[in-house]
């Protein structure tokens, strides 16, 4: 992508939304397959033809693992342990938050705003995020791909999302670091950025007239 980010014009925003992978919890697959296989070739094909975006989705939309590791294991029998590492070694995809984006979110959690997830999250593993990062507590509500069945970008998880935000769809601040997903949701009228990394994310939140001032980021919760 090329070219400055969508800037929605300054407006009442009553409710800020937050994509969790990749926003405020880094996630990346490889982080744990560059452990399991000896050569960056074999990483790349197991994630591209084994446990690739379309099947990792469908867990995200409810699918148990149970049935999905089942799933991958037939079409690919050889690579049953690494398979099977998905499920049993999950948090080793994930990496310590980045403390700059916490503090947004911190700034707006002590200035009072409401504050919403939705993400696309296996149900199965969304409790092991919850216990490691504490800060996923400070939300008001949460809306989660594999409890609801639905997922980004289908047009029904914002429709819910707006529902559990309960206020107008344009006070609603959502922020996601896919394309397609801000697109959707400007598709229903929601305010939405594409999270272009904390620095960029604070001021496009200043220019909203949000309170992320950095004197904010100092208190604790």
């Amino acid at each position: 992508m090329t070219g400055a980010p969508f800037l929605p014009t300054a407006q009442k925003i009553n409710a800020v939304v937050f994509d969790l992978g990749n926003v405020l919890i880094p996630w990346d697959p490889s982080r744990l397959y560059r452990k399991i296989f000896p050569s960056p070739e074999k990483v790349d094909w197991f994630l591209r033809e084994v446990c690739n975006d379309a099947w990792n989705l469908e867990i995200d939309r409810g699918w148990p693992f149970s049935e999905a590791i089942a799933e991958a294991i037939s079409r690919h029998p050889d690579e049953r342990e690494a398979i099977i590492a998905w499920q049993s070694r999950w948090a080793e995809m994930l990496g310590e938050a980045d403390p700059d984006a916490v503090n947004l979110l911190r700034d707006l959690k002590l200035a009072g705003m409401p504050l919403y997830v939705l993400s696309n999250w296996s149900a199965e593993t969304f409790p092991l995020a919850e216990a490691l990062y504490p800060f996923l507590a400070w939300f008001d509500g949460l809306v989660i791909s594999g409890r609801e069945n639905v997922v980004k970008p289908e047009p029904e998880i914002y429709r819910r999302l707006i529902q559990r935000c309960a206020c107008p769809a344009s006070e609603i601040l959502f922020i996601d670091d896919r394309e397609r997903n801000v697109a959707a949701a400007r598709d229903l009228g929601i305010t939405a950025l594409l999270y272009l990394g904390p620095d960029r994310l604070r001021n496009d939140l200043l220019g909203l007239g949000l309170p992320v001032g950095p004197h904010q980021a100092k208190e604790r919760l």
